[in-house]
Formats: C-alpha cells, sequence, structure tokens
C-alpha cells in the first residue's frame, strides 16, 4: 500500500526531501502562490505550523504557478516572499505541477486518495489543503477557501491516534 511517506520531492533550496524523514507524524501538504487571493493564509499555516508541530504536525508548502500565474518567481524569491511576509518557518518545497500531464506524483495519488467536491480529481486553485494521518493515509482534503484555523479540530484528531 502506498503513503504519503513514500513520496520524495526538492526543497524550496534543491535538496531532495523523501517525505519518509516525517514519518509518524502529521502532514498538512498544501499548494501554495504567493500573489493569491488566499496568500494571507500562510499566517494561518503558520500559527498551525507553531500550535502543532511540537506535537507533530508538520505543514508542507508546495508552490505551484498553474492557477492564475500566480507564483512565477523562482525559488529563492518564493523562500524570501514566505519569511519576510508571513514568518514562515514550516518547510517549503519547490514549485511544482498538481494537474496536467507534469502533475507530481504526490499530487496525483493525494487526489486519488481524497479526491474534491463531487468526486472531481483536479486541484481548482491554490491553497488546496491535504491533511495526511500519522499512518501516511490521507485524512481529508480541504477547499482553498477553508481557512487554516478551521483544521485545528481535525489536527488535533490526527494528533491524538497513534501511529
Amino acid at each position: 500500500m502506498t503513503t504519503a511517506y513514500d513520496f520524495d520531492a526538492p526543497r524550496i533550496d534543491g535538496r531532495p526531501q523523501p517525505l519518509a524523514a516525517w514519518r509518524g507524524q502529521v502532514l498538512l501538504i498544501v499548494n501554495t502562490a504567493s500573489a493569491c487571493g488566499f496568500t494571507p493564509q500562510y499566517a494561518g499555516l503558520e500559527q498551525l505550523h507553531k500550535a502543532y508541530g511540537p506535537r507533530g504536525l508538520v505543514v508542507l508548502g508546495f508552490p505551484c504557478n498553474q492557477f492564475g500565474r500566480q507564483e512565477p518567481g523562482p525559488e529563492h524569491e518564493i523562500a524570501a516572499f514566505c519569511a519576510s511576509n508571513y514568518g514562515v518557518d514550516f518547510p517549503m518545497m519547490a514549485k511544482l505541477e498538481v494537474n496536467g500531464p507534469g502533475v507530481h506524483p504526490l499530487y496525483r495519488w493525494l487526489k486519488d486518495q481524497a479526491p474534491g467536491l463531487l468526486g472531481t480529481r483536479a486541484i481548482k486553485w491554490n491553497f488546496t489543503k491535504f491533511l495526511v494521518g500519522r499512518d501516511g493515509r490521507v485524512l481529508r482534503r480541504y477547499a482553498p477557501r477553508t481557512p487554516p484555523a478551521q483544521l485545528a479540530g481535525d489536527i488535533e484528531a490526527a494528533l491524538a491516534v497513534k501511529a
């Protein structure tokens, strides 16, 4: 059986990152963009990271330029923007595609595990969120409009489950 921990993705600095490094932790995987109406959600994601990171939550930001070309810059600009504007301290990954023929294998798997509204597989916009349990299985998918603070109850429940 495949789990989130079976995938690798490059970090924003280009270094390879096996998700297995976070085996047994709860993951919140989010496709992000710096010039989107939902960009202020970075602040809420950072709050979740600070509040629940010590208990085992890992927030992972995956920049994507597929929606309205709202993430056009290179990785070093994205990292600087996130740090200076929102104090982002959670792991940021390199830009990737979440839809289409160039979709990253992790996102293909996430969409298969947790289809969207009416069973659609495609990511509709920036800041779609996936909560992954300690066992590496997808627990839930959240729409871009769902503010990070609304995930707190589900995160608490996921953290309460022992790996």
